[in-house]
């Protein structure tokens, strides 16, 4: 089994920044991508950032130029930096990881989420 832990969300004023993490455990042999989506309420879940096992990243356009998506393979954790929030930035952010597990079978999983508040 393989588990997500989110860590890093709160509770904080237009302009300013956070820091999400998300620690990767269990029978892991290899993380492919990972990433952040986010869900509002009353909305659908969206995709935030991603970052491939070679590092490539890609964002969706409404955090463009304002986060920042990295990973550090020696702890099997992905990171969030979100600068310049916005109350529209509002919602709970999930982790997700494409893994390999021991058995050589690849699933996707998702992490439980961390509430993010913008307040203007």
């Amino acid at each position: 089994q393989v588990q997500l832990v989110e860590s890093g969300g709160g509770l904080v004023q237009a302009g300013g920044s956070l820091r999400l993490s998300c620690a990767a455990s269990g029978s892991i042999r290899r993380i492919n991508a990972m990433g952040w989506y986010r869900q509002a309420p009353g909305k659908q879940r969206e995709f935030v950032a991603r970052i491939t096992s070679s590092e490539t990243t890609n964002y969706a356009e409404s955090v463009k130029g304002r986060f920042t998506i990295s990973r550090d393979n020696t702890r099997s954790t992905v990171y969030l930096q979100m600068n310049s929030l916005k109350p529209e930035d509002t919602a709970v952010y999930y982790c997700n990881a494409n893994v390999v597990a021991i058995s050589f079978t690849t699933s996707d999983y998702w992490g439980q989420g961390t509430q993010v508040t913008v307040s203007s």
